[in-house]
């Protein structure tokens, strides 16, 4: 990520020795969507959608803002 309220040059997480799997601060998607739904000024556990008759979450229950990255 890069921009829009996210801080310049950092690296958040650590991978193994061959990149392939994550092993140190390791987010959800959940937490991803959150985290660009609080830059763009939308509280993700406020913001809804109807969905099969049911009010759903982007976020589900699962979602929080990953406070490191931003400025």
């Amino acid at each position: 990520m890069t921009g829009a309220g996210v801080r310049p040059g950092v690296s958040h997480g650590a991978t193994d020795e061959l990149g392939v799997k994550a092993v140190a601060d390791v987010h959800p998607l959940y937490d991803f969507n959150a985290t660009i739904l609080h830059l763009l000024g939308i509280d993700h556990t406020r913001l809804t959608f109807r969905h099969n008759g049911f009010d759903r979450r982007l976020t589900d229950v699962h979602g929080s803002v990953i406070r490191p990255i931003l400025a």
